[in-house]
């Protein structure tokens, strides 16, 4: 069985370390580990450290660090472009991409969004989620999760893929970069407009015959690109 992951600002600098506050009440009073078993640090920078914890009380945990590491950052790094879903649909979504391997997501108020974002609470909600899945994934690094863009605000970068039912392209023939970034869009529940999927440029991209849902067509996108960039 895999460690368990904890999330922290940085990771320790001396070989004995308390882990507390939320992760240290997460690991000693829910997980309830104890001394002997050991446990995984991420700073979601890349930075990994296993430790081993020495001595458990309520909300904090005594840990002997072993090893630190570095997992280097992925290239290309993948972007999805998420339509903003009702529901749970959209944390769904988030919480998928992040499992499979996503670097950054950027929530898009697309023209065919039934929801609507009137403040930041879907926003910490969707950032709340992306941190729950690192830790369940065991990722060294967590994803940026940006502020909500309308499709005029939208700024795309790197080789962009459109997702669209329309598409003739199969997502597994398109050329690759082999360094920089990708950017894949995927719509909300409605699909791409037209004259969104003009303004957004780039190369409009199917995944097969299916036409999935918009919580898990970008993470079936993100699992088959992690097949071709060799990163699975």
């Amino acid at each position: 069985m895999s460690l368990p992951l904890f999330l922290v600002a940085e990771l320790p600098s001396e070989s004995l370390w308390t882990l507390d506050g939320p992760e240290g009440h997460h690991a000693a009073d829910v997980q309830r580990l104890t001394p002997g078993e050991a446990l995984l640090l991420a700073d979601g920078r890349g930075g990994l450290a296993q430790c081993v914890v020495t001595a458990a009380r309520k909300g904090a945990l005594t840990l002997d660090v072993s090893s630190v590491s570095q997992v280097p950052a992925a290239d290309p790094a993948i972007t999805v472009v998420q339509g903003i879903a009702k529901g749970e649909r959209g944390e769904l979504a988030v919480q998928l991409l992040t499992e499979v391997g996503v670097d950054r997501i950027v929530p898009w108020q697309a023209a065919r969004s039934i929801a609507r974002w009137k403040d930041d609470r879907p926003l910490e909600r969707w950032r709340s989620t992306v941190r729950e899945a690192v830790k369940q994934s065991r990722r060294a690094w967590l994803p940026e999760v940006t502020a909500a863009c309308t499709t005029r605000q939208l700024s795309l970068s790197g080789t962009v893929l459109v997702l669209h039912e329309e598409a003739t392209s199969p997502l597994s023939t398109v050329p690759l970069p082999s360094s920089g970034e990708i950017t894949l869009v995927v719509g909300p529940e409605g699909g791409v407009a037209p004259e969104e999927l003009s303004a957004l440029g780039g190369t409009p991209v199917r995944l097969g015959r299916e036409v999935l849902r918009t919580s898990t067509a970008g993470a079936a996108a993100v699992a088959a690109l992690s097949v071709r960039l060799g990163r699975w």
